[in-house]
């Protein structure tokens, strides 16, 4: 996957460059900064970065990496925040930019940052993370590298704040309680409803849901459940009923790659355009395109995503791969907060998902 998201002490990461918030003179800074010297060799790296001189806010450098893992360290000025009306956004914008355009200059295949700014130097959390994912995502439908968001410490940190916030108060209590009656009052079969409202009412948010207990395709699945999948000769087949494979392939007649480049073209979208904010390598989306590969329900999800769905297009394309959405899932729950809130980018869901403990949309 093109970004990634790793608990780690940057100092360790194994990438080709890694970025150092750094001290605009040349001298040691505190944190991180004052790790990375010792890290790399204090003199050394003093003497290379003495050769770059003072960095204003928003220009950056670059030194050998010395004795860290890496082949070159990338020192990025960041601005201090002052209220937002001072350029910040933009100083910080160049740090990123100027960062990944140093790294491809020098052939660099990896880079790892920490999340700029967002600590000492003051920046809104929110703001820092729309700045760096915007970066990154011009950054990948252009060219192709490794980009590592690092967080520092073993300790549960929330990175994604004000974001995170927002997405917490929309998959509440009240919203699972609405969306369960719901969903089961209109979906279930009659005999079946109140039993299954139980069943999903004891069970906590997180857990995964059952195969049959998914949102979006109610009949097809309530009736596979119970033992009779559809088939064109009518929903009550046989117990030798077609696979639900078969019955979605009765469904659509164009295979799922065809289906995935029409939309594209529907959209208007170009094909760097929808695996880049799907946070899908290049090589990957290739081999789905020409149907080499089957996408699991994460990739599906994350290309809904970097396709612009709305909700009612994303429910269509996940049941044309053969996969729905569930309203106990914490992941299904927060992706349909981002097409909701048009939000479309997979990066950013995959930092609300780390600050949750879940897999990212890029394991899938």
């Amino acid at each position: 996957m093109p970004f990634q998201i790793i608990r780690n002490d940057i100092t360790k990461v194994k990438a080709d460059a890694i970025v150092n918030t750094a001290n605009p003179e040349v001298a040691i800074g505190a944190g991180v900064d004052s790790a990375i010297y010792k890290a790399a060799g204090e003199e050394k790296l003093l003497t290379a970065r003495a050769k770059i001189g003072r960095l204003e806010p928003g220009e950056v450098g670059i030194t050998p990496a010395f004795n860290l893992g890496a082949k070159y360290i990338i020192h990025a000025s960041g601005p201090w925040w002052d209220g937002g009306d001072h350029g910040e956004a933009d100083l910080l914008k160049a740090c990123y930019d100027k960062s990944l355009e140093l790294a491809y200059k020098h052939k660099c295949k990896s880079i790892a940052f920490p999340l700029l700014a967002t600590g000492t130097y003051g920046f809104p959390q929110k703001l820092g993370i729309e700045i760096a994912v915007d970066s990154f995502t011009r950054f990948l439908t252009e060219h192709e590298m490794e980009i590592f968001l690092v967080v520092f410490g073993q300790k549960p940190v929330r990175i994604s704040g004000e974001l995170g916030e927002e997405v917490r108060s929309y998959i509440n209590d009240d919203y699972v309680t609405e969306t369960l009656d719901e969903e089961y009052r209109l979906e279930r079969p009659r005999d079946r409803r109140r039993e299954n409202y139980k069943e999903f009412e004891s069970e906590d948010i997180g857990s995964a849901p059952k195969e049959n207990e998914i949102y979006g395709a109610p009949m097809m699945l309530s009736l596979s459940a119970a033992g009779a999948a559809p088939s064109k000769k009518g929903l009550f087949a046989s117990p030798k009923a077609e696979s639900l494979d078969d019955a979605l392939k009765s469904m659509y007649t164009d295979s799922f790659e065809k289906h995935l480049q029409q939309l594209i073209n529907k959209k208007g979208l170009k094909n760097s355009e929808v695996y880049a904010a799907a946070n899908i390598s290049k090589q990957y989306f290739s081999k789905l395109i020409k149907g080499q590969v089957k996408p699991s329900k994460e990739k599906v999800l994350a290309l809904a995503v970097g396709l612009k769905l709305n909700m009612d297009e994303a429910v269509d394309f996940l049941r044309l791969a053969g996969y729905a959405l569930s309203p106990v899932s914490q992941t299904d729950v927060i992706v349909e907060y981002f097409i909701r809130h048009e939000d479309y980018n997979v990066m950013k869901i995959d930092i609300v998902l780390f600050d949750y403990g879940l897999d990212p949309l890029s394991n899938g």
